[in-house]
C-alpha cells in the first residue's frame, strides 16, 4: 500500500468530495452499479485520509531507539 504525502491532504479531501457528488449523480440517474463502485472508492479514499491523519499524529512523537542489531555467524 502506498502512503499519501501529507502535503496532498487537500487534494485527497477534494477527491472525497468529488466522489460524493458523483455518487449522488449516479443514484439520481439510476446507475446503481456505478454508484456502488464509486462508494467502494469513497471508502478507500476515506481510509487513506484516516491513515494519513494517523501517520501525521505518530510523526510528531520522538524517535524510537531500536538499538544495535546482533549479527550471528
Amino acid at each position: 500500500m502506498l502512503r499519501v504525502d501529507p502535503q496532498q491532504r487537500r487534494r485527497l479531501e477534494e477527491i472525497i468530495r468529488n466522489l460524493g457528488d458523483r455518487i449522488e449523480e449516479a443514484r439520481a440517474n439510476g446507475w446503481l452499479g456505478e454508484a456502488q463502485g464509486l462508494q467502494i472508492r469513497l471508502e478507500a479514499a476515506r481510509n487513506k485520509l484516516a491513515s494519513l491523519d494517523g501517520l501525521t499524529r505518530t510523526r510528531n512523537r520522538a524517535p524510537v531507539t531500536l538499538g544495535m542489531p546482533i549479527i550471528r555467524y
